[in-house]
């Protein structure tokens, strides 16, 4: 029998007329420092344009990872630290991502004019699919903070067979209540729009230690150019409607969800496993980035994603679940624990109603 031998076959690109190798490998390169870059597109809304900035490409049959930031920030100043942690590198090789600024808080946005009716958060909801359907993307996992997480929840309800999953950080799901709407009036009577943002981005005890992190911040929102257009984005969120999730209910996340505990209430003890976050402040993906990456990383191998990936933060926990939320009191303390649904699967070792906790 002759003897089979083995052959490597390499892709060869054609080149274009005129071009010759040398070319063809300098347009290749910048094709790839391009991506790193990120490239910024517009999309014409029912509500307005909305501006995004996708980096990588789409890997087959997985979603893309799509960020939707807080009041006060853009995607850069809320997920930078994130996306740029060395942790994050082996996330982003393995998904497309698509950044989206929530109209008018992206870098040189034009101040709106005066009496501009600005979207709902359930408006800008409604913009998202609009952005997928021009990257022509099918599905996606939403990692979202604030209001951004309220956007992003509001789409997956009413978009649930294109939502894989979401990370729902600092989420309040309710609309404010007469007492909230009272405590609002009255600090905006004695605090600058600037102040009032700050104290719902970061903790009173965050904010009376002026780190550096907090004067970075105060400095962004203080100085912003487009304070008019933040403060549009801020009423908005104030303005927000009560999501009613349910625990048992019909109105609920179906796919898996990594959130905040102020949600616990609402959500089926059975299903759900927690991920506790010690000292992570009020925004973890600016304070504790490399805590929060590991947590995504469970989480996405939750989902059956990247089931290779090395872990060198978690460490499991046999707290119970009541333990965990008995821990978070009514001083809007930002020790967050997150949870994940175990709907698609399971942390590794892990069980519902048990916290995971994250520790360098």
């Amino acid at each position: 029998m002759t003897e089979l031998q083995e052959v490597q076959i390499t892709e060869e690109r054609p080149l274009l007329p005129g071009q010759t190798p040398e070319m063809a490998k300098e347009a290749e390169l910048a094709a790839r420092i391009l991506l790193d870059r990120g490239q910024t597109h517009s999309v014409e809304t029912p509500y307005g344009s909305v501006t995004f900035t996708v980096y990588g490409t789409p890997k087959p049959k997985r979603p893309a990872i799509l960020t939707y930031h807080d009041v006060g920030l853009n995607y850069k100043s809320c997920f930078q630290p994130l996306f740029q942690s060395g942790d994050m590198q082996e996330i982003i090789q393995n998904f497309v991502r698509v950044h989206v600024n929530a109209p008018g808080m992206e870098e040189g946005a034009p101040v709106y004019p005066v009496g501009y009716q600005y979207p709902s958060l359930d408006q800008l909801a409604d913009t998202i699919p609009c952005i997928l359907q021009y990257l022509n993307f099918s599905s996606i996992i939403g990692v979202g903070v604030g209001a951004g997480a309220y956007i992003l929840s509001r789409y997956a309800l009413n978009h649930q067979d294109t939502v894989e999953g979401l990370v729902l950080i600092n989420i309040d799901p309710n609309a404010k209540g007469w007492m909230d709407w009272a405590a609002h009036k009255l600090t905006g009577l004695t605090s600058s729009i600037p102040e009032m943002i700050l104290g719902h981005l970061f903790s009173q005890e965050e904010l009376s230690g002026n780190s550096e992190l907090i004067q970075k911040y105060r400095n962004i929102i203080t100085h912003a150019p487009n304070i008019e257009n933040i403060e549009l984005y801020w009423n908005s969120y104030n303005n927000r409607r009560d999501l009613n999730f349910e625990r048992g209910g019909d109105i609920t996340l179906k796919c898996p969800v990594m959130l905040v505990v102020e949600c616990n209430s609402k959500l089926d003890p059975t299903q759900t496993s927690f991920l506790k976050m010690a000292d992570s402040g009020g925004q973890p993906q600016l304070t504790q980035p490399g805590k929060l990456t590991e947590a995504f990383k469970y989480f996405l191998q939750g989902m059956g994603y990247m089931a290779s990936s090395c872990m060198t933060r978690l460490s499991r926990s046999r707290t119970a679940s009541l333990t965990s939320a008995a821990s978070i009191d009514g001083s809007r303390s930002r020790t967050r624990t997150l949870s994940q649904s175990s709907e698609s699967g399971t942390l590794p070792s892990g069980t519902p109603g048990h916290t995971m906790e994250v520790s360098c």
